[in-house]
C-alpha cells in the first residue's frame, strides 16, 4: 500500500456528477485528512473501481486449449491482471458445475475452485467465487452445501441448459455431437446422459425448494440465470433466491423489479445494442430503470465502456453505479463502491482526453499504472 493525496482531477463522489476535489489514501482506505503527497491528475477522472458480478472470461486464461494449461492458479494470476487492466478492482469468477463434463464439470470446477483460493493472497484486484450449478444434478443437492462451504463460495447462480422440449420428445438437441465430443465423452453416451436427467426433471422443484433453504441459512446469496416469465422469476423468489442475472424478457424483468429482486444484465449486451440470441436489450432494461448491476459475462473491457456510453444517455453518477457501487451491494460489501472516507481505496482513474484507464488501485495497492502516469507517481 501507498499513501498518497490525488489532486487537480475530477473526482466522482457519490453527491452526483464528477467535481474537481481531493483524493487522499492511507492504509489501503480512502481518509479525509491530506496525507502530504500529492499526484497530480490533472486532465483525469477518478471513479469508483469496478466490481464485477458475473464474469466467465478468465476460462480462457485457465484452460486456452486442450493441454495447455495444467496449472489452473496461474491462469487465474494472469486473469487478475487483465480484470486490472480493465479497472475491475472486485472480480466475481463464475465457474459451471454441470453435467456436462469437461472444463464444465465438477471435477474442473473443484480445481478452478482451489486455484483461485491459492491465487488470491499474490494478486490485487479481490477475487471471489461463484458456483453455477445445473438444476437438474439432482444426485449432488446433498453433497452441495458442504462443498460450498468447503470452498468458501458465498454466491451461487441456478442454471437450466437441458433442452427440455427435445429431449422430452426422445430428440437430439442441436450440436449435441460437438458439445459432447468437447466435453470428451462418446455423443450416444451424452444423449443418454440427457434423457435420463430429463426423466428427473419432475423431482427438481420440490429438491430445490429444501437446497435454497439450507443455502439460505448459510447465508449463500442465489441468483436465477436466463428467466423467461414471471411465474418462473416468482418461483425463484419464493425460494429466497433474489437476484435475476440476465433475464431474456421483458417480462421476467418487469416481474424481478415489483418483487423488490435485483436484475443483473450483461455490459457486451449494452456494447451490442441487444441480445447475441435475440433477448431483451441491456440497454433498453437500464434507460427504464429495471437494472440493478451490469456484469463483463464473458468480455471484461466491456464493463467500464457500456458506462461509459449510457452515461451520455443517463448521466456519469447512474451510469456508473451500475459497475460500482451497485453490484458491491448486491454482494454485501459495504466497504467498496463508494469513494468516500474510510472505504477501501479501490480506484480507477480515466483519461478524460482519451477514455483510457490510466491507473486502478484495489485497497490502495497498485494493480494497473499506464507508463505515462507512472512517471507521475514516481516524481510525487
Amino acid at each position: 500500500m501507498i499513501e498518497f493525496d490525488l489532486v487537480g482531477a475530477k473526482v466522482l463522489l457519490p453527491e452526483g456528477e464528477p467535481v474537481p476535489a481531493r483524493l487522499s489514501v492511507s492504509g489501503g482506505r480512502i481518509v479525509t485528512a491530506p496525507v502530504g503527497r500529492p499526484v497530480d491528475l490533472s486532465g483525469c477522472l477518478i471513479l469508483p473501481g469496478i466490481v464485477d458480478l458475473h464474469g466467465d472470461g478468465f476460462e480462457r486464461h485457465v484452460a486456452p486449449r486442450r493441454g495447455a494449461m495444467t496449472d489452473p492458479e496461474e491462469g487465474i494470476v494472469t486473469a487478475a491482471s487483465e480484470l486490472a487492466v480493465n479497472g475491475i478492482t472486485t472480480g466475481v469468477l463464475a465457474q459451471f458445475y454441470s453435467w456436462e463434463g469437461g472444463l464444465r464439470g465438477p471435477e474442473f470446477a473443484a480445481r478452478v475452485f482451489g486455484a483461485i483460493a491459492a491465487a488470491r493472497p499474490r494478486v490485487v484486484p479481490d477475487l471471489i467465487p461463484q458456483l453455477r450449478f445445473e438444476i437438474a444434478m439432482l444426485d449432488d443437492y446433498g453433497t452441495l452445501p458442504a462443498k460450498l462451504a468447503a470452498w468458501e463460495i458465498p454466491y451461487v447462480v441456478f442454471n437450466d441448459h437441458l433442452a427440455h422440449d427435445r429431449l422430452a420428445a426422445g430428440r437430439k438437441p442441436p450440436r449435441l455431437t460437438g458439445q459432447a465430443l468437447k466435453a470428451g465423452c462418446n455423443p450416444e453416451v451424452y444423449f443418454q446422459r440427457m434423457l435420463a436427467l430429463e426423466a428427473r426433471m419432475p423431482e427438481v422443484s420440490a429438491a430445490l425448494d429444501g437446497l435454497c433453504a439450507t443455502l439460505a441459512g448459510q447465508g449463500v446469496r442465489m441468483g436465477s440465470h436466463d428467466d423467461r416469465t414471471q411465474r418462473g422469476r416468482e418461483e425463484w423468489r419464493g425460494r429466497g433466491v433474489r437476484i435475476a442475472e440476465f433475464p431474456e424478457t421483458l417480462v421476467a424483468a418487469e416481474a424481478a423489479r415489483a418483487g423488490g429482486d435485483a436484475v443483473v444484465m450483461g455490459a457486451p449486451n449494452v456494447m451490442r445494442g441487444g441480445s447475441h440470441n435475440g433477448n431483451v436489450s441491456a440497454r433498453d432494461l437500464v434507460t427504464a430503470g429495471l437494472c440493478d448491476a451490469l456484469a463483463s459475462d464473458y468480455h471484461y473491457p466491456s464493463l467500464c465502456r457500456a458506462a461509459l456510453s449510457l452515461a451520455r444517455e443517463i448521466g456519469m453518477a447512474a451510469a456508473w453505479r451500475l459497475v460500482s457501487s451497485g453490484p458491491a451491494e448486491l454482494l454485501g460489501l459495504t466497504d467498496r463502491g463508494r469513494l468516500t472516507p474510510g472505504r477501501r481505496a479501490d480506484i480507477l482513474v480515466l483519461e478524460q482526453a482519451t477514455g483510457r484507464i490510466v491507473a486502478v488501485f484495489a485497497a490502495g495497492r497498485v494493480a494497473h499504472l499506464n507508463g505515462d502516469l507512472a512517471g507521475r507517481f514516481l516524481m510525487a
